[in-house]
C-alpha cells in the first residue's frame, strides 16, 4: 500500500480512524522555517467535525503535535513527524459491518485486495485521514510563506447536489462566514434548508469543490509526465469519496471551439498578459502565472441510515443500514484538505524547478 505523496516534499500519512492516532511524516521540508503548532492548528480547525450539524458529529479537538524536525520554533530540514490523537471513537458502532460491506463504500476492495480490514469506521480508508494531510499542508503553507509570499490558495464550495453558487457574486471573505466554506452569501439560506432536508430523509448528497491558486510563479511544471496538472489532478483524485477532476473550463472544453478556448496574449508593460484563462493557468504542463483553477466532485456520503442492499463476507445477501456519525455532505470538509494537498503539490513543484532550473526564465521582449 503506498502512503507517499510528493517527490521532493513528501509526506507520508499513517493511523487508523478509530486507532489511537494518525499523522503524517513530512520530508523535504527545507530549514530554517518558522513553524510550531499554533502555526498548523487553524488549518485542523477548519477540518475538524462537530464544528456545525451539517457535518458529522464526531467531536476531535484534531490538536496536532510536532514531535520532531523542529527546534527552536524552526524547520531543521530533518523529517517533521506530526501525531493527532483520537480521542472520540465510538467502535461499538460497527460492529453490525464487521462481516458485511457497506454500499458505495472500501470494505469490499480492501477485502478482495488484502483479506483483512479494519472496519472500524473504515479505518485507513475513513476521511479521517485527511486530518494527516491538513496537517502536512499546513507545513507546506508555511514553507510557501517563505519561498512564495504572493501566493494564496483558497478553496470553496460552489455546489451542492443540485445547487450552485451564482459566480457573480463571489466573494472569497464570505468563505469563512458560512459553514458550507461557500462564496456567495446569498446561497447559503437555501443550501441550509436543501441539506437539512436531505438529512431528514436520512440520506447524503454531494458537492463540487472550486480550487484557485493566485500568484503563482510561471515555469512550474514540466512536460508529459512531470505536469503540475497531472499532480494537482492526481492530488484531487487521492482525496475521499472524489470522483472527477477538471482544470480550468475542464469537461467544457468540449463544447467549445479553437477560438473560445484558446486563451489570446498581449504584451503588458510587464510581460505577457493573457486575455482570459481557459486553461486555468497550466499550458502543457507548466503554469502560465495566471491563477490556477481546479474543480472536482465529490460523491454523496456512503453512509446513510436508509438500508441499502448488500451482501457479508459469508457471500449472504442483506439489508444493512449504516450506523454511526456521518457527514451529510462530506464535500464540505473537503475543502481544507484539498487546500492542503494544492499547497504541497505546488510547494513540491517549486523544489522540483529550484532544482532543475535555479529559478531562471526565458525572456521575452
Amino acid at each position: 500500500m503506498t502512503n507517499t505523496f510528493g517527490r521532493i516534499f513528501t509526506f507520508t500519512t499513517w493511523g487508523e480512524s478509530h486507532g489511537p492516532a494518525l499523522g503524517a511524516t513530512v520530508d523535504g521540508c527545507p530549514p530554517n522555517v518558522p513553524l510550531d503548532e499554533s502555526a498548523l492548528q487553524p488549518f485542523l480547525d477548519r477540518r475538524r467535525p462537530g464544528q456545525s450539524k451539517m457535518t458529522t458529529q464526531r467531536q476531535e479537538a484534531d490538536q496536532v503535535r510536532i514531535l520532531s524536525g523542529v527546534f527552536d520554533g524552526k524547520t531543521t530540514g530533518t523529517p517533521i513527524q506530526l501525531m493527532i490523537e483520537n480521542t472520540d471513537q465510538r467502535s461499538r458502532d460497527y460492529g453490525e459491518i464487521a462481516q458485511a460491506f457497506r454500499p458505495g463504500h472500501a470494505d469490499i476492495t480492501y477485502h478482495l485486495k488484502y483479506g483483512h480490514r479494519d472496519y472500524r469506521g473504515g479505518g485507513r480508508s475513513s476521511a479521517r485521514e485527511t486530518a494527516a494531510r491538513v496537517a502536512a499542508g499546513g507545513v507546506a503553507q508555511a514553507v510557501l510563506r517563505e519561498l512564495a509570499p504572493q501566493l494564496r490558495i483558497t478553496g470553496y464550495m460552489v455546489q451542492i447536489g443540485t445547487l450552485a453558487i451564482d459566480r457573480g457574486r463571489i466573494d472569497h471573505e464570505e468563505i469563512g462566514r458560512n459553514d458550507f466554506f461557500c462564496p456567495d452569501a446569498s446561497a447559503v439560506p437555501e443550501w441550509t434548508d436543501y441539506l437539512n432536508a436531505i438529512r431528514k430523509d436520512q440520506d447524503s448528497v454531494g458537492a463540487m469543490i472550486e480550487v484557485v491558486v493566485q500568484g503563482c510563479p510561471p515555469g512550474l511544471g514540466a512536460p508529459v509526465y512531470g505536469k503540475l496538472d497531472t499532480d494537482l489532478a492526481a492530488a484531487m483524485m487521492s482525496i475521499n469519496a472524489v470522483k472527477g477532476v477538471e482544470i480550468g473550463e475542464g469537461m467544457a472544453a468540449a463544447r467549445l471551439r479553437g477560438t473560445g478556448n484558446a486563451d489570446e496574449i498581449r504584451m503588458g508593460p510587464q510581460g505577457p498578459e493573457f486575455l482570459s484563462n481557459h486553461a486555468g493557468g497550466i499550458l502543457g504542463g507548466i503554469s502560465t502565472g495566471q491563477d490556477i483553477v481546479v474543480r472536482f466532485a465529490v460523491k454523496p456520503t456512503s453512509s446513510i441510515l436508509t438500508p441499502r442492499r448488500t451482501i457479508d463476507a459469508h457471500g449472504r445477501e442483506i439489508d444493512l443500514i449504516t450506523k454511526g456519525r456521518h457527514d451529510p455532505c462530506v464535500g464540505i470538509r473537503a475543502v481544507p484538505v484539498a487546500e492542503a494537498m494544492a499547497a504541497c503539490v505546488i510547494l513540491d513543484h517549486l523544489l522540483l524547478d529550484r532544482a532543475q532550473t535555479g529559478g531562471m526564465r526565458g525572456r521575452i521582449g
